[in-house]
């Protein structure tokens, strides 16, 4: 049995995911005509990947957001070929995509380390260009966070995500008064007394039509991306969003889920998931389960329930389904234990493929 020495949860207050930056590579240096010297390059603009940072404190640090790197040493009798400008580095948080202002992809930082080189300096001049130097490049830059971590919470509003994080610690998740949504992004460490720490993320709750940037859309989706592992959050008793949208089931919430995730990104469907079915104290809880688990097993014969164009083309198959009530407390620890399980059982198999790898180019380094 897994045992639980305690489970913290930090919030993000004020949760910045998304900064828009200025940044120009330095300009070149002046070259020397009467002896043919070459003026040194401008200084390059790099993102960085950098240990405890976020992107609020780059905000607050630089509330201009923008960034030059150093012009270019011209060229002069005692140096015929001028320095390269000072670089400017901007330390930003692992986990993050950079890109142009019109969404083209610069690079990820994935790792602590991780550079993505966003201005280039401008040449320094020379014979081939009178001597005069060149500007760098300017532009706007957008640094996106993905949220990084081994299991994302994904379900419906009211789903019950955030109680069930009340459930396992003593977060107290800030909740809209519209359609009972998350406000803001939360990551949770699970503490175990080996040591062992589990990251799950809180989003904002999904709506139909999140694929298309509906309510929070895509906010949430690109959190989805950059987690190990899924955790569906469903209502045993099924729900209802608001007065003038349709009621849906258990197992229609699932269908939903999982095809608002598959629009978005298809490769989203294959993670490895877990299903925790909510609210087992409500009454008829039990037969509703058992209705769902008999549709999960042939969820083909049951698509007729939904729209031809809200049924995934692939389902999802979870590792586990965990019944709990967050209310009562019934199922919690069974539950870390099979979070625990799951995210161990991927991180032997991973182990296992590296020896192998590894085992492979010793007996044939030829292929390497």
């Amino acid at each position: 049995m897994v045992q639980f020495s305690r489970i913290c949860f930090r919030k993000f207050g004020n949760f910045v995911d998304n900064l828009r930056l200025y940044v120009r590579g330095g300009t070149g240096g002046m070259g020397m005509p009467r002896l043919g010297g070459q003026g040194g390059n401008g200084g390059d603009v790099w993102v960085v990947a950098t240990k405890n940072v976020t992107l609020k404190r780059i905000k607050d640090k630089y509330p201009l957001k923008r960034f030059a790197a150093g012009a270019g040493v011209n060229s002069s009798i005692r140096a015929l070929k001028g320095e390269k400008g000072k670089d400017q580095e901007i330390f930003a948080p692992v986990g993050i995509t950079v890109t142009t202002e019109d969404g083209r992809i610069l690079g990820d930082l994935n790792a602590e380390g991780d550079r993505v080189m966003v201005a280039k300096g401008g040449p320094g001049g020379g014979l081939y260009s009178a001597f005069e130097p060149s500007k760098g490049q300017a532009k706007h830059i957008r640094l996106d966070l993905k949220l990084i971590a081994d299991l994302g919470l994904v379900g419906f509003p009211n789903a019950g995500k955030s109680s069930l994080l009340t459930a396992m610690s003593n977060a107290t998740p800030q909740i809209a008064s519209y359609a009972f949504t998350t406000l803001k992004p939360e990551i949770g460490k699970l503490m175990y007394k080996d040591h062992k720490q589990i990251s799950v993320a809180d989003l904002p709750g999904l709506i139909e039509g999140a694929h298309i940037n509906k309510g929070m859309g895509h906010k949430f989706l690109k959190h989805v991306e950059r987690t190990k592992q899924l955790l569906f959050v469903v209502d045993v008793c099924g729900f209802q969003l608001a007065s003038k949208t349709q009621f849906r089931s258990a197992f229609e919430a699932v269908q939903l889920l999982t095809k608002e995730l598959e629009l978005y990104k298809e490769e989203l469907v294959s993670k490895p998931a877990l299903l925790v079915v909510n609210k087992m104290d409500l009454p008829e809880a039990e037969d509703k389960l058992q209705e769902l688990k008999e549709q999960l097993k042939n969820p083909d014969e049951f698509s007729d329930l939904l729209p031809d164009n809200m049924i995934p083309k692939k389902h999802m198959t979870f590792r586990q389904v965990v019944p709990i009530s967050a209310t009562t407390g019934f199922g919690i620890e069974l539950l870390k234990s099979c979070i625990r399980e799951s995210l161990d059982d991927d991180a032997t198999l991973s182990t296992k493929a590296i020896h192998r790898e590894r085992l492979q180019a010793l007996r044939h380094p030829s292929r390497l």
